[in-house]
């Protein structure tokens, strides 16, 4: 399986939208990529064409830039189903300013929620009630004030709402491949 250190990472995937002439956030697209792998197993032909108009153009300028898209999307999917629960949101890294990355996870939250909502009611009667209140939480998450101000309990509380996200987004994809990941391996604990 990738690792998350393999994925394309925010600032690439933001410098390869700019290249098609976009100024989409890679972060409101990777919240749609992860809610659509998890409820529809997004196909990599769909998932280009997602991209490509999210981006207003056709189709990828070149052949590297359509791999890296498509890298973006399998190593997605791997960091989703892989038993580490390692899966990561791509948002902007501790090189932005705390603004720019609350402003990350909104877009991130939205582009997911997104997805949930034009799925409609019929996956959730399936959920848990652990996962039905995680996505409550991402739609409050939405709405959140993300003109923050640099400091050590402002960046403690994004922390806790990324993580948070990261979790609801693992509970997502774990509810509705059941199995997948296996992180119980069924083998009792040997104390």
């Amino acid at each position: 399986m990738s690792t998350t250190e393999d994925r394309p990472d925010f600032s690439t995937i933001a410098d390869l939208f700019l290249s098609h002439g976009s100024m989409q956030s890679p972060a409101f697209l990777d919240g749609r990529l992860c809610a659509e792998l998890a409820l529809h197993d997004l196909t990599a032909e769909a998932w280009l064409e997602e991209v490509c108009h999210g981006l207003g153009i056709e189709q990828p300028r070149d052949r590297e830039s359509g791999e890296t898209l498509l890298a973006w999307r399998r190593q997605t999917l791997d960091a989703l189903a892989d038993a580490a629960l390692n899966y990561e949101p791509l948002l902007p890294d501790d090189l932005f300013s705390l603004a720019e990355r609350a402003r990350g996870l909104q877009e991130w939250t939205l582009g997911f929620l997104e997805v949930i909502e034009d799925a409609g009611d019929k996956p959730r009667q399936s959920w848990s009630p652990a996962l039905r209140e995680a996505i409550e939480d991402l739609e409050a998450l939405g709405g959140m004030e993300t003109d923050l101000e640099d400091s050590t309990e402002n960046e403690n509380d994004l922390f806790a709402l990324t993580e948070h996200t990261r979790m609801a987004a693992m509970l997502l994809y774990t509810e509705q491949h059941p199995g997948q990941p296996q992180v119980e391996s069924g083998e009792p604990i040997q104390h």
